[in-house]
């Protein structure tokens, strides 16, 4: 009986150092990059010994991809429940598209130390068996985005909605990593050529995306 007893603890308890690794490793690499995110750093962010680590992961690289490929797949998930939700919802396009730019410029500006780290990593790792999945739960998510939109294809006047739709969301994604994720060097010129908060760079992005579709506002 007491060691049926010790055992489902000791799981409990492995289960715990395992998420607080892959949280600690997620924050360094957020804070300090891929060369920032070193075995010691993370191991005292999670209130563990680097000995610990060893025990799980063979080398510094094995825990990072770990912990990537657990954000990508959440996120899929999370994709999958939205999906499910505007499918049964009424929202007109306009709506739903200011909707989701707003979050993406939300979640790209929170962690945009985590977007630098995380493309940094996988650039490193081009070829490997975990950047192919990485790569493949990436494009599943886009996919999975496009087909969102392509719900609303009726409004869509395009003549090629799902090649306009791809095409646009690309068109975000690439501003926003070059205004929020990787800026430029910011000099009074180029602050005035930019939306004055998030706000006004939601609307624009919205507007630009919208009109790109022939989407009637």
């Amino acid at each position: 009986m007491a060691t049926d007893a010790v055992l489902p603890v000791h799981q409990a308890r492995s289960r715990e150092s395992l998420r607080k690794l892959l949280d600690a490793a997620r924050e360094v690499l957020g804070r300090h990059g891929t060369d920032g995110a070193t075995i010691a750093r993370i191991a005292r962010h999670a209130g563990l010994t680097p000995g610990s680590v060893y025990r799980r992961f063979k080398d510094k690289e094995s825990l990072v991809e770990a912990a990537i490929l657990e954000i990508l797949e959440q996120q899929e998930e999370t994709m999958k429940t939205r999906l499910t939700e505007i499918a049964t919802r009424q929202v007109p396009l306009p709506e739903f598209t200011a909707m989701l730019i707003g979050g993406m410029v939300g979640a790209y500006r929170a962690n945009a130390g985590l977007l630098r780290g995380m493309r940094q990593f996988m650039q490193s790792r081009m070829g490997s068996a975990f950047w192919k999945n990485a790569s493949a739960l990436e494009a599943a998510h886009f996919q999975r985005t496009v087909n969102l939109f392509l719900l609303f294809r009726k409004d869509i006047h395009h003549p090629q909605p799902g090649v306009a739709v791809s095409l646009a969301l690309r068109m975000i994604a690439g501003a926003l990593y070059s205004v929020v994720v990787w800026p430029m060097q910011r000099t009074k010129a180029t602050i005035d050529l930019l939306p004055v908060d998030d706000d006004a760079l939601t609307r624009e992005l919205t507007r630009a995306f919208l009109s790109y579709l022939g989407v009637e506002t």
